[in-house]
């Protein structure tokens, strides 16, 4: 074997070191939500708990592989957004933003961490009141989780892309609720946050993918949105946009000197990874991410909205597919749901039924030593209890 194919080779889930970097982001972020979920109360400053989120990742990845022979990227994979009520993704406002939370708000919370490039994505729905979720913010967020699981169980070698996307469209319409247009689940790879490989969380005439089969050791990040509006949600205000990813494959001479000064700024800070325009000089920032993203050199994450008095959730989570089975490796627990429908189909009831673990004869891959334990630390998952979109927790 040659040293390119054996690099290659120990890229995937086969290399226990590799599961081990996945498994080490997935345990920050998972403590990174719970920090940022605890910190969000009425009236803080929405900013404030997004620097937070990114703070905390940063300080935790910076405490693992210290003390290894060569330099090892880790840290912020995806800034914290903290999306409120209508507001469906991407929100992450700048340091003058003087936005604040409020009573009753539900946010939707994103964020990844990598290690070594090996990335960890998670979000979750939550609502800022005492007491159980009812009405319909109760079933939007059942719907987003409840199609969450199934995906879950469905996501395994052997079924395509195209069974998962069937699936979460007939669980969120059990629930009157749409999956929101545009949501793709990527397959990651190391350093790559939006794999080829693609789940749509909708079919759509306009977004076409291609068919696609799960495989072994792929890892994916789940992404699901749904909406008590219409589920097409619409750009208002460029002005919003602070998420931006550099574009590897464009090149340009830009012509402004802010322009040219922000984009060497960002090459040697976020080579890869979506940032934060908040990491950059705000006022020069402002000018010069304009001409790096109208010529391409940069992607932005625009700011998205469904109408107001919508009621939209959010729940992401990164699953390994393990030869033992699919690993889900980043939540958080849910607040305690009411909600007004119950699931009656029968297909749902028989996704939700699916375990997430294939036992094979003779206990499956061998592990060595106590490393090896831990990669196969998780059990076969119960099946979910269908009535109120809520998940046995551990």
């Amino acid at each position: 074997m040659s040293d390119e194919e054996r690099e290659e080779k120990e890229l995937d889930l086969s290399s226990a070191e590799v599961v081990t970097k996945y498994k080490t982001a997935a345990e920050i972020v998972n403590k990174a939500l719970k920090l940022v979920i605890s910190e969000c109360k009425p009236k803080t400053k929405i900013v404030d708990i997004c620097e937070k989120g990114d703070s905390y990742i940063r300080e935790q990845t910076g405490n693992v592989y210290k003390n290894v022979k060569r330099k090892i990227e880790r840290g912020v994979a995806f800034p914290t957004c903290i999306s409120v009520n209508n507001v469906v993704c991407h929100f992450s406002p700048l340091a003058s933003d003087e936005t604040v939370f409020e009573e009753g708000d539900i946010l939707k919370i994103d964020m990844a961490c990598h290690i070594d490039g090996f990335i960890a994505a998670v979000a979750h729905t939550h609502v800022l009141q005492e007491g159980p979720i009812t009405g319909r913010a109760a079933d939007v967020i059942a719907a987003a989780n409840t199609a969450a699981e199934v995906a879950l169980r469905l996501v395994r070698p052997g079924k395509k892309n195209k069974d998962v996307t069937e699936a979460i469209q007939k669980v969120a319409a059990a629930y009157d609720c749409k999956i929101v247009e545009g949501v793709l689940s990527h397959q990651m790879k190391q350093f790559v946050i939006d794999g080829n490989k693609v789940v749509l969380s909708l079919f759509n005439p306009d977004t076409r993918v291609e068919e696609a089969e799960f495989e072994e050791n792929e890892v994916y990040a789940i992404d699901i949105v749904t909406s008590t509006g219409d589920g097409k949600p619409k750009l208002l205000d460029e002005k919003q946009t602070t998420i931006y990813k550099r574009a590897v494959d464009k090149s340009y001479h830009l012509k402004m000197k802010a322009s040219r000064f922000i984009f060497s700024e960002i090459s040697q800070k976020f080579p890869i990874m979506p940032f934060s325009a908040r990491a950059l000089e705000e006022k020069r920032a402002r000018l010069g991410l304009v001409e790096c993203v109208n010529h391409e050199l940069l992607q932005p994450y625009p700011v998205l909205h469904e109408k107001p008095g919508d009621y939209v959730a959010h729940i992401k989570f990164t699953v390994l597919l393990m030869p033992n089975g699919s690993d889900r490796v980043t939540s958080h627990p849910l607040q305690e749901m009411q909600p007004t429908k119950s699931i009656d189909d029968p297909d749902i009831k028989a996704w939700l039924a699916l375990g997430t673990k294939t036992k094979k004869k003779g206990g499956g891959k061998k592990k060595k030593g106590k490393k090896g334990d831990k990669v196969d630390e998780s059990v076969e998952a119960e099946p979910m209890d269908s009535t109120n979109g809520a998940t046995p927790q551990d």
